[in-house]
């Protein structure tokens, strides 16, 4: 009878409820942290803003950013992992098929570089040639989701673009070579480059190089002044600067960034395979270092270092994985450059830590030239856009590369006309 009358008792129905409650509660705080729905949904930072003699542009660029306001979707934008995440699965929704040409050059070492040229749909808002050469992230190219948006958008503004194909990563393309990409080689780039300021003369140009491409384009620049020449201005999008700082951050499980090097890793990793025969096969031309260990050290790797120290860097005859990072990285190049130079970052951007942040932010304090934008989130190249659930196709990443190209243009072309008529003056006195 005592325990019948203890079995029918109200109090573990309460309790029950309280375990639910309590797991209710558990899963929405998870949510809360995990969404990073506590975060406030502010304005980009800009660290620095153009000063002295460069007060024309100051004025542009202040009256362009109030404009220009990234706000992440309401739910999932304020999480970089799902930004990122989004980049990495689909890229962009909805994406565009801009149409352009194929073209191939015949590198020195008998590598073939190829690049996409895409035309301008309409006039430039200052009637003149302006052609953006890009450089794609890490193993991409011009067919690439989030470069097909950023062409569309781009020629829609009066832009000619020409995209760079990273040398293998394009499947339908073979290597002509014994060499790929690598971290910061600029003769492919350059290359192309070479090949538009030839075959049109009069056009100005806009470099803009998103993740690993940023750090191409910047050390290209920075390499010889003449790189700079008929250059308005240069766009780098979630670059790390420093490879050779960048490696022991990208070991580590904060922000995951370890789970992100294995599958970045094992991308490259296909991707090099899938050239074994060029690569490791009987080539007398292939470089000395690089041997059929290489290759099944290559099957084990579970990290780009990993993959850089075996492979990657011997393309190019490094001795060691840290004279590879060091000679590669932009950061010893930065300095050099002359025009107009925005850097983005995204303050969660799971494959940036926050201490690599430091070399744009100096440099934006140092150099007149340098702007570093920092918004609170976007991820790694996401930047995504969109009311609640459904992103747009066009990121505000989109919006801020042309903007800013477009502030660059009619700056400069202000300043011609000012020559234009101070020279007319001086000529009637």
């Amino acid at each position: 009878f005592k325990m019948s009358a203890m079995l029918e008792t109200p109090e573990l129905p309460a309790v029950f409820d309280g375990v639910k409650l309590a797991a209710v509660a558990a899963v929405l705080y998870v949510i809360v942290r995990c969404l990073n729905l506590k975060s406030p949904t502010a304005r980009q930072l800009f660290e620095h803003i153009f000063k002295r003699s460069w007060i024309g542009l100051k004025k542009l660029i202040s009256s362009w950013k109030d404009i220009v306001v990234y706000i992440p979707p309401l739910i999932w934008g304020k999480s970089g992992h799902i930004q990122t995440a989004l980049y990495g699965k689909m890229g962009r929704v909805r994406s565009p098929h801009p149409y352009g040409l194929r073209k191939y050059l015949t590198m020195p070492d008998g590598a073939t570089a190829t690049f996409d040229l895409f035309e301008p749909q309409s006039e430039h808002c200052i009637g003149e040639d302006v052609t953006m050469v890009i450089c794609p992230g890490i193993a991409n190219h011009s067919e690439k989701q989030y470069i097909r948006t950023f062409v569309d958008y781009a020629q829609k503004n009066g832009y000619r673009c020409a995209v760079l194909n990273h040398l293998g990563a394009l499947p339908t393309i073979e290597l002509t070579s014994p060499r790929m990409f690598t971290y910061g080689c600029t003769w492919e780039f350059a290359a192309m480059v070479n090949y538009i300021k030839k075959t049109y003369p009069q056009t100005q140009l806009v470099v803009v190089g998103f993740s690993l491409g940023g750090n191409i384009v910047c050390k290209y620049l920075g390499e010889n002044q003449a790189n700079q020449e008929r250059v308005l201005c240069c766009v780098s999008v979630c670059q790390g600067y420093s490879a050779l700082r960048a490696q022991e951050t990208f070991m580590q499980w904060d922000q995951c960034r370890r789970f992100y090097n294995f599958l970045m890793a094992d991308n490259m990793k296909k991707i090099i395979l899938s050239h074994r025969q060029v690569l490791f096969g009987d080539n007398m031309k292939k470089p000395q270092n690089l041997s059929d260990a290489d290759l099944s050290r290559l099957y084990t790797a579970t990290s780009l270092m990993q993959i850089d120290d075996n492979v990657m860097r011997k393309f190019h005859g490094y001795n060691s994985l840290k004279e590879y990072y060091e000679e590669e990285s932009c950061l010893h190049y930065l300095h050099r450059i002359y025009v107009p130079l925005l850097l983005v970052n995204a303050a969660d951007d799971p494959l940036v830590h926050e201490s690599l942040l430091s070399i744009p932010r100096a440099l934006s304090e140092k150099r007149e030239n340098v702007m570093h934008v920092l918004p609170l989130h976007g991820g790694h190249l996401g930047f995504f856009e969109g009311s609640v659930l459904f992103p747009e196709p066009l990121t505000w990443m989109d919006k801020l590369v042309v903007q800013y190209a477009n502030a660059i243009c009619q700056w400069e072309k202000t300043k011609s006309h000012c020559s234009d008529v101070e020279q007319a003056v001086s000529g009637q006195e």
